[in-house]
């Protein structure tokens, strides 16, 4: 389950720059609007980093890592509903912040239920499987 959901997680990052023809010709999204939407996401994703292994830390890894996948399949949904750049600015933010608590919790759950031992080796399967499907 978190090796899906840390594909997901990559694949949502990664699909804006596949539907970029789409999003200036259906939203009318420029070239600088475009770039103001991937810097949103990055700067929300990167801000809510900060907080999002204390909040795992606080209401568990099931709470938590729950929240955090119903939060960014929300926003995910929420791009159909963008009509212009603003709404689709708001929802990438939204996917930005809720996609932060992925990598906490799932590095937190490999070191809750596996041994000392295989926790470098499922640590780097999870970072390292999903981006070579780049």
């Amino acid at each position: 389950m978190i090796f899906f959901a840390t594909t997901i997680n990559y694949l949502d990052r990664q699909v804006i720059g596949i539907l970029k023809p789409l999003l200036e010709s259906d939203l009318k999204i420029g070239e600088v609007e475009y770039g103001n939407i991937v810097t949103i996401f990055q700067l929300f994703y990167g801000f809510s980093m900060l907080l999002a292994g204390r909040l795992i830390d606080k209401f568990g890894t099931r709470i938590g890592y729950g929240i955090s996948v119903f939060l960014w399949s929300l926003a995910a949904i929420g791009h159909s509903l963008a009509k212009g750049v603003i709404g689709f600015g708001f929802w990438r933010a939204l996917l930005g912040v809720s996609e932060s608590g992925n990598f906490p919790a799932a590095i937190r759950t490999i070191a809750e239920w596996f041994q000392k031992k295989e926790e470098p080796s499922l640590q780097e399967s999870l970072i390292a499987a999903p981006m070579s499907e780049q």
